[in-house]
């Protein structure tokens, strides 16, 4: 087993615009892209219980090509949130564990 910011290359978040969170997740090769899309580690089910959200407020894209995941959270932050770009979330993913 291994967590999630072993296998990425590259884990990021950020805002995309006033109401929308992105992330995102790129991999140096597509044995580690496809280890991970296997697993199933990152889904709309998984990243809506992390960023505690709705099902539908979370789409996850897969870009093959890439060598990538995004996830997108509408709408993201609330009156009390105190990450306004968004640039922290990218540690919740972290320690998500790959078979």
């Amino acid at each position: 087993m291994a967590r999630l910011d072993q296998i990425a290359r590259l884990i990021r978040s950020k805002n995309a615009g006033p109401f929308c969170l992105t992330l995102d997740v790129l991999f140096v090769d597509e044995a580690a892209h496809r280890r991970v899309v296997d697993a199933g580690a990152i889904t709309r089910e998984k990243m809506a219980a992390l960023h505690q959200r709705p099902l539908e407020h979370v789409v996850v894209y897969h870009h093959p090509a890439a060598l990538a995941l995004k996830v997108s959270i509408v709408p993201a932050g609330s009156v009390m949130d105190t990450d306004l770009y968004g640039a922290q979330q990218h540690v919740l993913p972290y320690p998500i564990e790959i078979a």
